[in-house]
Parts: C-alpha cells; structure tokens; sequence
C-alpha cells in the first residue's frame, strides 16, 4: 500500500475513532448491564413476581383485564398491551393520560392475567436499567440524541473498515496474534489494540449496524405509518372520531383466524402511533426464534371488530425487529448473553487504548517538536 494512501486512512481512522469514542464508551458501558437486564432486575427486586396458583386456573379475558388496568390508573387509557414472554400469565399494560402520550411519558405495569392484580414495575418507571436505556438509547435527549448516537454509529463503522484497512498490510509482517513483549509500552499497547480489533471486528460491526438501524427507529415508524399506515386506513380518514370502542373480548382470536401459525406480540390500541384512531392493530409474530422478531399488524375495526387490513411488513421494519435484540444478544440464552458481555469488555479495551496510543503519539509528536527547535537554536 502506497505511503499516500496509507497516510489518508490513518487519517480516517484517527478522526471518526476520536470523535465517536466517548460516545462509543459510553454506549458500551451502558450496554453491558442492559445484556442482563432481566438478571439484574430480578437481582434488584424490581421484576415483577406473580402468585403461585394451579397451573389449570383459567385467565380472565382481554376486555376485563382491560378493565382492571382502568381501575389501577383512573383516569388514563391503554395505549399498549402485551403477553410476558417468561410467563403467559402476565400482561404488560401500557398506559397514558392520552393514546398518543409520547413512550417516554408513558406508564408500564404488568397484570396478573388470571385475578387481574397490577404488579408495579419499578425498572420500567425509572429504575436504575430505564436510567440505562435511555442513556444507551437517547441520552436523554429524545429524537436528536438518538441521531446524534445513529451519526456516532456511522463513524464507528468507518473507524472500524479505516482500521482493518491500516492493519492487513502489518499483518504481513508479525504473525497473527503478536505481542511484541520486548517493545515499548506504547507498541505493546499498539499490538494489544489492533489484536483486540481484528478478534471483535465482526462484533463491533454488527453492533455497530444494528445500532444505528435501532436510533432510527422513529424515522422508520415514521416511514411505514406515512407509506403503509396511511394506505390501510384511508377509507376512515374523514370519519368522525370514535366515542366508544367496542369490547376487546375476542379481538386476539379474531386475529389468529386470520394469521393462522402466528401468535399474538403486542396490541396497539386506538389513537397509538401503532394504529389509527379506527383501529385496533394486533401484531403477530412467527413461531420460530428467529421469525418472532418479524411482526405483522392486523387491523381490526375498533367498532365492529371486522379486520380491515393484514399489512405485509415493509423491508425496513424487518430490519428493524431482527436489529434490537441482535443489538443486545437476545438471540440465544445465556450463552450468547457472556459472549456478547465478553465482546463488549473487548470493545471498552480497544476504545480506552485507541485514546491512549493517540495521547502518546501526540506528546512524543511534540517532544520531537522541542528537540527539533532546541537544536536548531544551538546550531544556530
């Protein structure tokens, strides 16, 4: 590789790897406690634990859960309900002053579906895992954050093509997985740095995509409610609002009649940006692993309880679904769960020396810079 182009990728490398790296190690740090939230909040008692009942006893149906979570919060509305995937007795509720209350703003509780209990859950409301999320997700800051995170993403990916572009040609001189122990500190450090980025390289890359794919996550709700939401529910724009909806009692039967092998993730009540203000819209999803990130919404009239749409699912909201829980590792237990730990802890090491060999270079730059000076002065 000529010198010219060698010196243009340094120069890459250099840049979006010290513009992104505080928010890179931010975004790692928070990330490691969010690969076992479920863990840590069981660990903190924050996670919610239903009564010991006969596995026979019968659930009550969707309407009087609703109606339940009505009692637990006069006044609000559900926005959102769905299934615990730990335990099919309980309900995630989701509620709000108003149907389009911004998530953020929202309440979650769950509800025992047999009695109809609501169970509080802390790490949902602000709890130390929420304080992560929103860290790792938007700092705070809501839509810019996640653009300024989605841009941050970008970087990295360009840091980390820059970087193995700038490592095969010193490849060809040490064999794989070199420490030249007899070196100085900071070769040693340099060794240990891109040894550490070539083993977590597809890691980082991954993570790196699907995390930008998740900060854009509103723009693609956006996207899929202007182009296909908006087409499913035309024939109701200029109806007039709706004063009643009509009982939810079968509404996820309704739905599996017309997504037969699908089961029930979440329903999106009316008003939601998940549905209009016309509709319920159940989403289901495939019954493999890998299919149950795949959503597909139903829409069911919220006053005659016909279905009016089955949506086929647009390629970035695919994207979208198999991008969040890849992001975090929740794809195969516990196994992948340490390894994506292990990967992390990489990543924290390679971001803290990349900073490190920067600092150096730049002071031995500028010690060679008085030496020069010096020299010149007393040649002079």
């Amino acid at each position: 590789m000529k010198s010219k182009t060698i010196r243009r990728w340094s120069f890459v490398h250099t840049w979006t790897s010290l513009i992104c790296t505080v928010f890179l190690l931010m975004l790692a740090l928070t990330g490691l406690p969010l690969i076992f939230h479920h863990e840590i909040d069981h660990l903190l008692g924050d996670a919610p634990e239903l009564k010991q009942m006969p596995a026979d006893t019968p659930q009550l149906n969707l309407q009087q859960l609703i109606e339940a979570a009505e009692k637990h919060r006069p006044g609000e509305v559900m926005q959102y309900a769905g299934y615990d995937e730990e335990d099919p007795n309980g309900m995630f509720a989701i509620m709000a002053p108003t149907a389009d209350t911004e998530p953020n703003s929202s309440h979650t509780f769950m509800l025992d579906a047999r009695t109809g209990e609501a169970l509080e859950i802390p790490s949902a409301n602000g709890g130390l895992m929420m304080v992560m999320l929103r860290l790792h997700v938007d700092m705070f800051a809501g839509l810019p954050g996640k653009l300024l995170l989605a841009f941050m993403g970008l970087l990295f990916v360009a840091a980390l093509v820059s970087g193995t572009v700038l490592y095969l040609p010193f490849m060809r001189r040490l064999k794989f997985g070199t420490v030249r122990q007899d070196k100085s500190t900071r070769l040693r450090w340099l060794d240990l740095h891109n040894l550490l980025g070539v083993v977590a390289l597809t890691w980082m890359l991954v993570v790196g995509v699907t995390g930008v794919i998740s900060a854009c996550a509103d723009l693609l709700i956006a996207a899929w409610r202007y182009e296909s939401l908006n087409a499913m529910i035309a024939p109701y724009r200029d109806k007039p609002p709706l004063t009643q909806l009509a009982p939810a009692t079968r509404l996820l039967d309704i739905a599996k009649d017309v997504a037969p092998g699908m089961q029930p993730d979440f329903i999106a009540f009316p008003g939601t940006r998940f549905s209009s203000e016309h509709h319920y819209a159940v989403f289901m999803k495939g019954s493999t692993h890998l299919t149950s990130h795949l959503l597909t919404p139903v829409l069911i009239d919220a006053s005659t309880l016909q279905v009016t749409a089955v949506a086929q699912r647009p390629w970035y909201m695919d994207a979208m679904g198999m991008s969040q829980p890849l992001h975090f590792g929740d794809y195969g237990g516990m196994p992948m769960k340490i390894l994506w730990a292990v990967l992390d802890v990489l990543t924290i090491i390679v971001l803290g020396s990349g900073v490190y060999l920067w600092v150096v270079r730049r002071k031995a730059a500028k010690r060679l810079a008085q030496n020069v000076e010096q020299n010149a002065e007393q040649t002079a």
